[in-house]
């Protein structure tokens, strides 16, 4: 990584807004906010010699994402890979994970609150960066939600990374210009919510990422296709080509289930379909998804649903 010169502060033409102490802590307290909020967020065109180092990290979580040139990001914490050595550019150091990656166009890095990082630009070809702090409760289980705690960065497609352009301009003019409005604040918290989840839901995912989808969605396709039988763990695990803890750990990243608590689901939501749509008995209903005792049935349907069977054919829907 090239971090012969250091040039912390200062760029033509920058952009650079950071939240006062006093609001702050409006934001933290606020009902609205509190969940996640905008506590810096700025614009470096082409930062020559830009370099940051926090040996005991942010209170917030750092997100930057490059639109030209190219720099590089190294940050330490917890791997949320699949297995020690998952990822290339990472070392492990106990429990702890170090990555080292070069950034470069249209590519976004997220550093976690709390871990340890330095990041700066090429020398060659130094970066132009948008970039935004993000605090709140709810940030980290975004991040994780919409698989943005890789090791190695997310690549944008276009149409997200307009999106992300106009409205990190759009969020740091309203808090230029009125950061003292509540409302304000407010909607830029919105926004930028909105914008993780765009990025999570369109981002060009990396090879391990579309490999673990095959596997999941295969998984998911043989468990719909025999609602009306049983499926053991073994035989979904063989049937997938996994071993029974990785498809555990799969289905617990991808579903937040494990893989049988998962099919039952499938087979509740099926029982469901049926009561609204046929003029199917329980026990008849219980039968179609691969069930022989109804008062078990009706028990899980009750647990799962939150409604008896009969209570669930009665409530009006549409």
């Amino acid at each position: 990584m090239e971090k012969n010169i250091r040039k912390p502060d200062g760029f033509e033409s920058q952009k650079l807004f950071v939240q006062p102490d006093y609001m702050l802590k409006e934001l933290m307290i606020s009902a609205l906010t509190r969940p996640l909020f905008v506590s810096d967020i700025g614009f470096f065109p082409h930062a020559q010699h830009h370099f940051r180092e926090r040996p005991d990290g942010a209170d917030a979580h750092i997100f930057i994402y490059c639109v030209e040139g190219e720099g590089w990001v190294e940050w330490k914490g917890e791997s949320g890979g699949d297995e020690p050595g998952d990822a290339v550019g990472t070392t492990r150091t106990s429990n702890l994970t170090e990555r080292s990656y070069k950034l470069t166009e249209r590519q976004l890095a997220v550093i976690p609150a709390g871990a340890p990082h330095r990041y700066g630009a090429s020398t060659d070809k130094p970066w132009s960066i948008y970039w935004f702090h993000l605090q709140g409760e709810d940030t980290a289980a975004l991040i994780r939600t919409y698989g943005l705690d890789q090791d190695g960065p997310v690549r944008l497609p276009l149409s997200v990374h307009a999106q992300l352009l106009e409205q990190s301009e759009q969020c740091y003019r309203l808090l230029h210009d009125k950061h003292y409005s509540l409302p304000v604040q407010i909607h830029v918290a919105q926004t930028m919510r909105h914008l993780l989840s765009s990025i999570g839901l369109s981002a060009e995912r990396s090879a391990q990422d579309r490999k673990r989808e095959r596997y999941f969605d295969e998984a998911v396709r043989y468990m719909t296709e025999r609602l009306a039988e049983s499926v053991t763990l073994p035989e979904l695990a063989k049937q997938v080509g996994l071993s029974k803890q990785h498809l555990v750990y799969l289905f617990n990243r991808e579903a937040g289930l494990p893989p049988i608590e998962y099919f039952l689901r499938l087979k509740m939501q099926r029982a469901g379909q049926l009561l609204d749509l046929t003029g199917l008995s329980v026990k008849e209903i219980a039968g179609a998804v691969g069930m022989s005792d109804p008062y078990y049935f009706s028990r899980l349907f009750k647990k799962i649903m939150g409604y008896s069977p009969t209570e669930y054919r009665s409530i009006p829907k549409g």
